[in-house]
């Protein structure tokens, strides 16, 4: 009797002491829209480092087998650059491409950019091309300026420097850096396009 008294006790004791609030915090998956937009400011792997890797196996579920491309996205940086998973860029990678072939815009400027730069693939412009330019069309505005940048250097085609131009000059910018970054670019398409595209490129959507 003596012994279940103590054992009752003891338990009565545990119960009553305080749980820490970080213990039992639980941390909620992204919504798509909150994922998409932690994409857009780039700050999806900090985030994920920040909830300190518990949603791991939920991301890779929603990237492997419900194939949402910003999960697939998101997954495939992890991997690329071994973020709260072992390194495996070319699993990484594959989840990238996958993404951008669903018509992902972050997806198809990442891989675009990759290509341009040369980074984890050979450099092959002819490839940038393509998904720099789906992505621009989509809106991407990093992927409209990095074009920019191969039309005015010539490493894309200059048919393509009147679309590029109508983009760039009816993008909204807040950022006022990245807003004259656009003006530079657009005032050195400018000198490069025929009078009537760029008249034609200006006009109102």
């Amino acid at each position: 009797m003596k012994f279940c008294f103590l054992v009752l006790s003891s338990v009565l004791v545990l119960l009553s002491l305080p749980v820490k609030a970080q213990e039992v915090a639980v941390v909620q998956l992204y919504t798509q829209d909150e994922l998409l937009d932690l994409i857009k400011q780039n700050v999806h792997l900090q985030r994920v480092q920040k909830d300190e890797c518990q949603l791991v196996s939920d991301i890779q579920a929603r990237a492997d087998v419900m194939k949402v491309p910003a999960y697939q996205f998101l997954y495939g940086d992890m991997l690329a650059f071994g973020v709260c998973v072992k390194k495996d860029v070319e699993r990484g990678w594959d989840l990238m491409q996958q993404a951008a072939s669903q018509g992902l815009p972050e997806a198809l400027e990442q891989v675009g950019r990759y290509y341009h730069t040369g980074r984890f693939v050979q450099q092959d412009n002819s490839k940038a091309v393509v998904y720099l330019r789906e992505a621009a069309g989509l809106g991407n505005l990093k992927a409209q300026m990095r074009f920019a940048q191969m039309l005015i250097k010539g490493d894309a085609s200059p048919l393509d420097m009147e679309d590029c131009y109508r983009w760039l000059h009816h993008s909204v910018i807040a950022d006022t850096k990245t807003h004259q970054e656009v003006q530079q670019l657009l005032a050195q398409l400018a000198n490069k396009m025929p009078g009537a595209a760029l008249t034609r490129a200006k006009r109102p959507l």
